[in-house]
């Protein structure tokens, strides 16, 4: 180490949990973004309606906005994990998870859990990109 200090930077989505959680949507560290795990909420906050794909294709454009927003874009994305309250919705989610990031081709993790901070939430994404250079 040579005692310099980092040149972290950070974006937030305006997702209320950020706030009263205490963290950042996404984190920009040298060439490496990592993005919180990622919920279905609307820009005033509620949760996105819907199926599991609608909900997925808004999670995926919020991340795609805060990779964007720290100099990266979708094609950097390199690992995701897709979290699903109901393993019936793996085909639906896998279809928009291919939409969104089918050609950066990403190592990805599809995992059932029991729930996610909201009842009515059936997706949460996380993903990691890498800005080439």
């Amino acid at each position: 180490m040579t005692g310099e200090i980092s040149a972290r930077r950070r974006v937030t989505s305006g997702s209320p949990y950020e706030a009263i959680f205490g963290f950042a949507r996404a984190v920009r560290e040298g060439n490496r973004i990592i993005v919180a795990g990622t919920g279905p909420v609307e820009p005033d906050g509620s949760t996105t309606p819907g199926d599991a794909a609608a909900q997925a294709t808004r999670v995926c454009a919020i991340i795609v906005a805060a990779i964007e927003e720290l100099g990266g874009s979708a094609a950097d994305v390199v690992r995701t994990r897709m979290l699903l309250t109901d393993p019936a919705d793996q085909d639906a989610v896998g279809a928009v998870h291919a939409r969104f990031f089918g050609a950066a081709r990403p190592v990805a993790t599809m995992a059932g859990v029991a729930w996610l901070c909201r009842p009515e939430w059936k997706i949460e994404i996380e993903a990691e990109a890498v800005i080439p250079g």
